[in-house]
């Protein structure tokens, strides 16, 4: 109990050095996530009101384009309203990057980040102090939903969008000491690397352990085939790739716990984050408002569309109406463990994850995925659209691979293509992004 204490201590102080606000911002996000959705979209319009006067007043671009639309930002009232506003993309934001910097900028403590750029298409954003450290305090709320608290032991198994990568040693230890934090790079995977991972997280003794879902999966299947006995955490977190069904049963039946899946993005602003209920991701209030559209920009109360984000709080670099190119299922559901927020029923991934049929029609590539759920023998797969007529799937074989297989994956695939031509390539491993992600499925068209 006293090591619990000290370490949380710790942990505070730590924070509260880099922003004072911290520490008051993660307690009242703790007591907030239990007012009812009325309550919690309340404070989100008044806090959108804030950012719009702002915006109006102080960054040319949205000068411009509220008098373009003539429209008033008092005129925005409610989520609802927003639907006044046009969708914001990056291809919008890069060709008016400096019309996208507050007039009082010099004024304000920022970061410079960057998105993932796994499109091809990475875009640089300025990042509010104040809300990074806001992003930090959601995250811990959302961890607690699986009964983290601050200054618990974590591993990650990650690449650089969780903050793992090449760093000095002095860094990595004040981030491990202070954080009480262990970093296992998704880079390096071989045999020797996950032998040593597995000495950490046995010695360390981790209560939670965080990480790609692909890397979890591969190590729990590294450990699983080699018959290695490691620690039982309280619970893994999954995050920044797509947690596939078959990937989450591995992972839970290796460590022998729940697996906990979340969503964010630092340059929309978003987080959701799944409970103990497994009923979805519950969609955080207080940072940014989430919004499903359809193709047409419109408001889904239920069902399946684009992700567009508006970031309440990072006044550097407002994002309103940010299309963030991932598509997400809503539900109006309300869930068992008495949270208020919106449930993200499913995260269905990038936009650049739907294949395109030579017919016209459009289908989410997860949907092949799960055609090797039952296939034997394939240790990791991709599957590629470079052209309209063409489905490219990368696989790495294991020993026990039945080639037989192959007719099962392509008549599954022709059925909703009678046009699609398929291509397999045995390759000994796939590439993975900058940022050290595995995808599952890319479409170049």
């Amino acid at each position: 109990m006293e090591e619990n204490m000290f370490h949380k201590s710790l942990f505070i102080f730590a924070h509260q050095l880099g922003e004072r606000g911290f520490y008051p911002t993660y307690k009242n996000l703790v007591a907030t996530q239990w007012k009812p959705y009325s309550e919690q979209k309340k404070a989100q319009e008044k806090q959108l009101k804030h950012l719009l006067n702002f915006s109006y007043k102080n960054v040319p671009y949205y000068h411009k384009l509220f008098n373009k639309l003539k429209l008033d930002p008092g005129e925005i009232r409610t989520l609802e309203d927003l639907e006044k506003l046009p969708i914001l993309n990056k291809a919008i934001i890069k060709e008016n990057f400096e019309d996208f910097k507050p007039v009082n900028l010099n004024s304000m403590k920022y970061y410079i980040n960057s998105t993932g750029g796994s499109t091809g298409n990475p875009l640089h954003f300025r990042l509010l102090k104040y809300d990074r450290f806001f992003n930090g305090a959601s995250l811990y709320r959302g961890w607690g939903y699986a009964g983290y608290e601050l200054g618990d032991k974590m591993v990650f198994l990650a690449g650089s969008s969780l903050d793992v990568g090449p760093s000095s040693f002095v860094v990595q230890k004040a981030h491990g000491i202070t954080r009480n934090l262990r970093k296992l790079s998704s880079y390096d995977m071989s045999n020797e690397d996950m032998q040593q991972y597995t000495k950490t997280i046995n010695s360390f003794k981790p209560q939670f352990i965080r990480g790609y879902a692909s890397s979890l999966n591969f190590f729990s299947k590294y450990l699983d085939d080699n018959e290695i006995d490691i620690i039982t955490p309280q619970a893994v977190f999954t995050a920044a790739e797509k947690l596939i069904p078959h990937m989450r049963k591995n992972i839970e039946n290796v460590f022998k716990c729940d697996v906990f899946d979340g969503y964010g993005l630092n340059d929309g602003g978003l987080g959701a984050y799944e409970c103990q209920e497994h009923n979805g991701l519950h969609v955080d209030t207080e940072r940014s408002i989430l919004e499903i559209v359809d193709d047409e920009g419109f408001q889904l109360e239920n069902g399946s569309g684009r992700i567009i984000a508006t970031s309440l709080h990072n006044y550097a670099m407002p994002f309103i109406r940010y299309d963030t190119g991932d598509m997400g299922h809503i539900v109006s559901d309300d869930c068992g463990c008495g949270r208020g927020s919106r449930l993200l029923k499913e995260v269905m991934g990038r936009q650049q994850e739907i294949l395109q049929t030579p017919e016209g029609k459009f289908i989410y590539g997860g949907l092949f995925s799960r055609i090797f759920w039952e296939i034997d023998g394939v240790k990791e797969f991709q599957i590629i659209q470079k052209k309209l007529n063409l489905i490219t799937i990368k696989m790495v074989l294991e020993e026990n691979f039945d080639e037989n297989q192959l007719d099962i994956i392509r008549k599954i695939i022709k059925s909703k293509s009678e046009q699609w031509e398929i291509e397999f390539l045995y390759v000994d491993e796939i590439e993975r992004t900058k940022a050290g992600k595995y995808k599952f499925i890319l479409s170049e068209l």
